[in-house]
């Protein structure tokens, strides 16, 4: 922990930058639980829900290739500022939500939001490179990746007990206010950086970009690679444990956000203790630690106790393995190529989180029980693990730092 306060104090950019994150990233996240809360009030079924999962990840993948040239080409201050707009809009629009006729309007405000939220992202981790290097990039990516997983993660915790406590129209309300307070932050926001010279047209600069990463391989590899951190986007399995095994212990929005809250606790404590442990050669463990942590939560899903302890341990791996990822593809990827890259990188971990929350209803509806498509889940970090160990025998992978 140390280690980051050191690099916050000695990068006020990068203070700023992660206080802004926490609050942004908390805001998009904070009305899940409201809005699944919400969607199980209007009795929709598991096909739903997990369509509007899928949604959250879906939005990020169509904007991605527009907004990596976008990013390599305006102000990073000025994108920040609209997509914030952008949020606050969309998020005050979701109060006017309350029949399931209106569930065509719930999908495209829950789309828009979300891809402006996944644009802010990729805006903000383009922009770490341009700033650090070496160990330094990775701590920061660590630090990033610590309030991501803990603003995913609790923000769905806090926003259950807001929707316990005041309901969903609240919820909805304190969350764009919570962007009100970003927008204020980013108007303060003062740097300068290196503009990167191309004057190209947009789809020149996509297609640059795409044979830039065929030509360096090994760029390709790392985003599949990152991409399978994606199979833990749980929130469809999250919402169907608490509505058929929780909700006769606890109100159904307090489970989810326990669940979620359990979880954020070993997302907050994992890169503690794994950040510096965690290299090139011991990654393939880590892949395989996660594999194990997710069949045991399958096995202790059904127990709410048990439930909540098996989500720390899931989450212990978790930030670590999208942190170090995440940094490697940063180390391997040329200086010009930074935001694009970070774009497709992204739209291909969202796509990945998509099909998985989609994969999730169509199992469910087919008849399989949610422990086994959690098995099903925790598989892919095994053959991720393989697919890391024929890597690394087939490229020279630079070690970070």
């Amino acid at each position: 922990m140390k280690r980051y306060w050191k690099l916050l104090r000695a990068e006020p950019l990068l203070a700023k930058l992660s206080l802004i994150q926490l609050i942004a990233y908390f805001g998009a996240w904070f009305s899940n639980v409201a809005i699944y809360t919400l969607l199980i009030t209007l009795n929709v079924d598991a096909s739903t829900i997990a369509f509007v999962a899928a949604l959250h990840f879906f939005a990020g993948v169509l904007q991605a290739p527009l907004s990596g040239v976008i990013i390599d080409r305006i102000s990073p201050k000025k994108l920040m500022i609209l997509l914030t707009i952008i949020e606050i809009s969309c998020t005050l629009m979701l109060v006017s939500i309350d029949e399931v006729s209106k569930l065509p309007l719930l999908y495209v405000l829950v789309f828009v939001r979300m891809a402006a939220a996944s644009f802010q992202f990729t805006v903000e981790m383009s922009l770490l490179p341009r700033i650090l290097s070496g160990k330094s990039l990775q701590s920061a990516n660590e630090i990033h990746s610590i309030i991501w997983s803990l603003s995913y993660t609790l923000g769905m915790a806090l926003s259950g007990i807001v929707v316990y406590t005041v309901g969903v129209t609240y919820a909805f309300l304190l969350d764009a206010f919570l962007f009100m307070i970003v927008l204020v932050l980013q108007m303060k926001l003062h740097f300068t950086l290196e503009k990167i010279q191309d004057s190209s047209r947009f789809l020149t600069m996509m297609g640059d970009a795409l044979r830039y990463i065929q030509k360096e391989r090994i760029v390709w590899h790392l985003m599949l690679l990152h991409s399978v951190v994606a199979f833990t986007a749980f929130d469809a399995l999250v919402v169907l444990s608490a509505q058929k095994y929780y909700m006769n212990i606890i109100a159904v929005s307090l489970g989810i956000g326990l669940v979620h809250a359990a979880r954020a606790v070993g997302l907050a404590i994992g890169p503690l203790f794994l950040g510096e442990w965690v290299t090139i050669k011991r990654l393939e463990f880590l892949l395989l630690a996660e594999a194990l942590a997710i069949g045991l939560w399958a096995w202790a899903m059904s127990d709410f106790y048990a439930a909540l302890a098996a989500s720390v341990v899931v989450g212990f791996m978790t930030t670590t393995l999208w942190s170090y990822t995440y940094t490697l593809i940063q180390k391997h990827t040329h200086h010009k190529y930074y935001g694009r890259v970070v774009a497709y990188n992204d739209m291909i971990f969202l796509g990945v989180g998509g099909l998985v929350s989609l994969m999730i209803g169509f199992l469910v509806n087919l008849g399989w029980t949610l422990e086994s498509i959690t098995l099903v889940l925790g598989s892919a970090f095994l053959i991720a693990a393989l697919y890391y160990r024929w890597l690394r025998q087939h490229y020279e992978l630079q070690e970070i730092g």
